[in-house]
Order: C-alpha cells, then structure tokens, then sequence
C-alpha cells in the first residue's frame, strides 16, 4: 500500500503525526538531506538557475556539461561519456541505439526496464541466455549481438565477482551494463564497475546509469569508447531531449569530498549491521553492499509494528514480483542500526 508524505524522506518518516525509521530507497549516501551538499546545490542553482531547456545541440552551449562529462568518464575509467537528464533516458539511448537490423538484443535476468524497447523482455534465467546466445553466434547471422544487463540485480548474480557473465560467449557481443545502483558506492572512489567489467571479454563495454541514487543529483550518464559516445550524440534521440538542468553537473564536480566521508560512512553502518544482526538467514546481501533483500512478507508488517518502515512494492509494475528490501543508507545513526538490528533479531 502506498503511503503519502509531505517531506523527503530521511533517516525517519512521519505518518498520521507517528515517527518512523525509515530504511528504504536508494538515497545510500544519504547526501540529499546532508547540510553541506545543500549548500553545494543551492550555490549552484544560483549560478545555473533551475533549469536549462535548450538542446545540447544549441548554438549557445554552457561549459559546465564538457567538463563534467570529462571528469566522469575519468572517475569511471571510460575514454567518454555524455550525461542525460535521468538514468531512464540514458537507458532508453541506449536501446534505441541498437534497436536496428545491425543487432540483436539480448537482455539478462533482473536486466532494469529502462533498457527495454517495445515487445523485448529479459530472459528468466543466465541458462536460457546462454543457450539463446550460442544459437545465436551458431548460425552465423549478421546481427551483431548485445546484451544487456545491470551491475547489481540483487541477485548476487553479477556484482561483485561477475562470474556468470564469464560464462557467457561475449567475445563477439557488446556488453551494455546499467550500473544505476553501483555507481557512488561500489569501486575505488565509488567509481562503479566499469574497470572491474574490463577483465569480461567482449567486443564492446558501455555502461549507463543513474546518477540520482547515492550521488544525489537528477541525471543519468553513459560511459563508452569516443568512437560510440560521438555516434550517440549525433542521434536525434540524443539532440531532441532536454539536458540535465546545469547546476547538478556544477555541484557534483564540488562534491568529491563530502561523497567520500560518507562512503566511508556507509560502510561503517554495514560493518556495524553486520555485527549486530545475528539472523543472517532472513536475508541475502552483497559483501559491502547497503542493501539486504527478503521474500518473506510477515517481516515487513514486523518491522512496522517496531515503527521501522523499510521498502516493500511491486516493481516496475503491478505485474511483477515484489520488492523487498532494507536499505541502509550513510545517513543512519549507530542507535537507528541496532534499533533495526534488534526488531530483525526478535522476528519470528
């Protein structure tokens, strides 16, 4: 059931004038209620304005977008990139990019919505994949294959050691990864997994990704060779879509330093999580990853009575299965941790 509130949610939420923790979301840097990253934005809109609806094909071009682009495909480790106004948007270029006789999609198990195109669907298991593939490559059809897949499914499946991916025939395919979730957390500096996906063989990496989830700041991005990013940004796709608004790319370049306290911050909360919770059977996790699924539907209404409010819906529609799951964010307190650690001890 949906709940309405009033204010962003933080470390707690406020329903009928009751307090609840709130573990939920994506906000794992927990940087969009911190004060200093406020004033980072709020400096900035004042400099860039609210927004910019201009295409980035206009004669009058702001500055700002080059040279964020150029410190993010250094930060992820790609030779360029291009930023979008949302993670979606960088997915749906991506799609349509390849949605042509030149190839063949193929999307991976958990693969995120935003990558599809219409009447394409993910395979349900790696196997099926797998053997789609090789019939594929088998036959010697022209198409060149790609395929798509997210960094961090909360399978367990890809992140951290993307065995299963190497167990794929993508020599001769090009590997498109959402890494929406892993961007800002995961890798040196939270740079991702785009160097982690080198070591995959494969004819082609490109990645996308939100930049709206632990980073804070509403704009999607993709990552790839100048060959492929220039190709992209010659696409009426690209040219026809309004950029992100300017003064998120401005504040973000600042903002280096406040996303490494929290990081570290983060993961002094899972470490300490870790610690605390002994029914470590309830959920599935990743090694230094904030968030911790669950299928069982009674440990949602538990938390609830314990006044913990914890992410719980069907995503991306009604359709599908559930999701379900604590999120731990750089935002929580060591008292909100064992607060949640100790209702998850007491289930039953």
């Amino acid at each position: 059931m949906s709940i309405l509130i009033d204010t962003y949610p933080g470390r707690h939420l406020k329903i009928r004038n009751k307090t609840y923790l709130y573990f939920g979301g994506t906000s794992y840097l927990g940087v969009q209620t911190d004060a200093d990253f406020q004033a980072l934005v709020l400096s900035s809109i004042r400099r860039y304005g609210s927004n910019y609806g201009a295409s980035r094909k206009s004669n009058i071009q702001l500055s700002i977008y080059e040279k964020a682009e150029k410190y993010l495909a250094s930060w992820v480790g790609s030779e360029a990139s291009i930023s979008m106004s949302s993670g979606y948007l960088a997915g749906q270029l991506l799609g349509s990019h390849f949605n042509g006789p030149d190839y063949k999609l193929f999307y991976a198990p958990n693969s995120h919505s935003a990558l599809y195109q219409p009447n394409s669907k993910p395979y349900t298991t790696y196997t099926t994949l797998n053997i789609a593939l090789r019939e594929h490559l088998d036959l010697q059809k022209k198409e060149i294959p790609v395929v798509f897949v997210d960094s961090i499914d909360f399978s367990g499946c890809n992140y951290p050691s993307f065995e299963i991916l190497k167990t794929l025939p993508l020599a001769p395919c090009i590997l498109v990864v959402d890494d929406s979730h892993g961007i800002g957390v995961v890798g040196d500096n939270g740079s991702g997994v785009f160097r982690t996906l080198l070591t995959v063989p494969c004819k082609e990496i490109i990645l996308c990704a939100s930049l709206g989830k632990a980073l804070g700041l509403q704009a999607g991005a993709v990552f790839g060779t100048r060959n492929r990013i220039d190709q992209l940004m010659t696409t009426d796709f690209y040219g026809g879509a309004s950029p992100a608004a300017p003064f998120y790319l401005a504040y973000f370049l600042e903002a280096a330093e406040i996303y490494n306290t929290k990081r570290a911050l983060l993961q002094k909360n899972i470490a300490h999580f870790l610690k605390v919770f002994d029914r470590k059977e309830l959920l599935h996790f990743m090694p230094q990853y904030p968030v911790f699924g669950y299928s069982d539907p009674n440990l949602t209404a538990h938390l609830k009575k314990k006044n913990i409010i914890v992410t719980d819906f069907k995503y991306p529609t009604e359709d599908t299965y559930a999701t379900s799951r604590i999120v731990l964010s750089a935002a929580h307190t060591i008292g909100d941790i064992e607060t949640l650690a100790n209702a998850l001890n007491e289930f039953e």
